[in-house]
């Protein structure tokens, strides 16, 4: 068997996924996992994929459909990295948008070796201000010798700097 990663891009429009999933379909492929979204006005994100090794040919045929629909595809070679073998915790920041967040956050968790295994963030409008909130979710993936309260106080020495919230919880096993 073949593990694959899609990767997509392209103006949004209805019909989409639908397509992609065809392609997938029709080359035998299993859809296991995926992350779509729009992003900036244009549909985003990433399939991954698995099927037998035979008909990865026939999936790159029936993307190239796809394509001539507007919606470019690569296909990349999916890789068994082993986990980090400790703890994996949910990190969300609250604050007053500002350049320069997430590069001082990623500084700070890439600083003590901690994985982001995912991101997510979006801004949002303050309540009472309406000014622009910058919100922040991650699933962190801790080396072995790391605790949440090492990432806890890690991250809490820049919070007051970067005038934002922050909170780690365990994650659930998945």
């Amino acid at each position: 068997m073949a593990t694959l990663i899609l990767s997509v891009v392209g103006s949004d429009r209805p019909g989409l996924t639908q397509a992609l999933a065809t392609a997938i379909l029709s080359a035998g492929g299993n859809w296991l996992e995926s992350h779509l979204s729009r992003l900036g006005g244009l549909y985003v994100g990433s399939v991954l994929v698995e099927l037998d090794a035979d008909g990865v040919e026939a999936l790159r045929s029936a993307v190239q459909s796809v394509d001539a629909q507007g919606l470019e595809v690569r296909i990349a070679p999916a890789v068994d990295a082993p986990g980090a073998g400790g703890d994996e915790v949910l990190f969300s920041l609250v604050g007053q948008d500002r350049p320069g967040i997430v590069r001082q956050v990623t500084a700070v968790l890439s600083g003590i070796q901690v994985n982001i295994e995912a991101f997510d963030t979006h801004i949002s409008a303050e309540p009472h201000s309406g000014a622009p909130l910058f919100h922040l979710d991650a699933r962190l993936g801790l080396p072995p010798a790391l605790k949440a309260e090492d990432v806890q106080a890690a991250l809490e020495a820049i919070s007051a700097e970067i005038m934002v919230d922050i909170s780690l919880a365990p994650a659930k096993a998945r």
